[in-house]
């Protein structure tokens, strides 16, 4: 007999100790994902990037955001720039945050990537 939760389309296993997070769509492991359900962000075509303080305690961080690539693509790209800027960072919702002020350094980058870049922010 399915339960009420079941019926509405509720609940399901998220998390499982073996494996981590597992996809709402399929029921796998999100390494071993066969639906991804992740869509790749539709935007404007324009790459913004910026240098933001707040939140961080005064330091600056470089951020970009509007690249329209999936999540695997997004993170590789995030490894390029902190590599070219030498600086570490992160990747998270669809945001590369690297940390330091180097906005000139990422804009040369992108530009020879092929993306439309512009620089946000003051």
């Amino acid at each position: 007999m399915k339960s009420l939760r079941d019926l509405a389309g509720l609940g399901g296993l998220v998390y499982s100790t073996d494996h981590g997070r597992m996809c709402p769509g399929c029921r796998q492991p999100q390494a071993q994902c066969v639906c991804k359900l992740a869509p790749v962000p539709a935007g404007d075509g324009i790459v913004r990037v910026a240098r933001e303080t707040k939140g961080r305690g005064g330091k600056a961080v470089t951020v970009v955001k509007g690249v329209a690539l999936d999540a695997d693509a997004l993170a590789a790209l995030g490894k390029l720039l902190k590599a070219a800027c030498g600086s570490g960072g992160t990747v998270k919702d669809g945001v590369i945050e690297v940390q330091g002020d180097h906005v000139e350094r990422v804009i040369e980058v992108l530009k020879k990537r092929g993306h439309q870049v512009k620089r946000a922010g003051g």
